[in-house]
């Protein structure tokens, strides 16, 4: 399978799926054009996602415009080398601080985001949440907006359960362990489908769900 790293991947990689689950013609009408929204491999990378853990894409994205001025440049010494306070003075929680801190001195002790970029899905998972503050959701999302993984799905992620609910006709938001059996049947053209859902959301609710700043 190939990374997903241009607009015309993105392009390919919906034909595909079409032609596996019809069911996401409708979804792509509605949808529009999907965005690429590529994310850099390594610390920076993974620091944006942390930020837009658990908060309104909104919310993120103010946190990141005060964070990224704060730092200079994101890396792991720039945030090893800033208090507690100043990180948390931006709109960190204390628990996202000690993630990116975390993540920081793992990285300095060599962890390699840039390798695990290249690594199969499951193996790079297995090793990102092995660290603290890393989860499922986290690492998935980095693998679908930095490696361009193509087959990956957050169904963890609450703005495509409720995509995914409303696009397949269900009266209730489906569950994370729902979405994640439905998913199957799109493989191995998953990532797409998260992103064509997240396109949908958007159309459909005029704000931006895509989880990365």
């Amino acid at each position: 399978m190939e990374p997903i790293r241009s607009e015309d991947d993105i392009t390919r990689a919906i034909g595909r799926l079409l032609d596996i689950a019809p069911a996401f013609r409708s979804v792509a009408e509605t949808a529009g054009p999907v965005p690429l929204r590529k994310l850099p491999t390594g610390y920076e990378g993974l620091a944006g996602i942390i930020v837009s853990q658990m908060v309104s894409r909104a919310s993120a994205d103010a946190i990141w415009s005060r964070l990224r001025p704060l730092l200079g440049e994101v890396t792991p010494e720039a945030v090893l080398a800033r208090e507690p306070r100043a990180l948390l003075a931006v709109g960190l929680s204390s628990a996202k601080e000690r993630t990116l801190r975390l993540l920081a001195e793992a990285c300095m002790d060599g962890l390699d985001l840039d390798r695990m970029a290249a690594l199969p899905a499951d193996h790079a998972i297995r090793e990102m949440t092995a660290l603290k503050g890393i989860g499922l959701w986290t690492a998935e999302v980095y693998l679908l907006f930095a490696a361009g993984h193509p087959d990956i799905f957050p169904s963890g992620d609450v703005a495509l359960r409720a995509a995914a609910g409303h696009a397949f006709g269900h009266v209730e938001r489906p569950t994370d362990k729902a979405l994640r059996t439905m998913s199957l049947d799109w493989r191995p053209e998953r990532s797409v489908a998260a992103r064509l859902l997240w396109a949908f959301y958007a159309a459909r609710h005029k704000r931006d769900a895509i989880p990365v700043v």
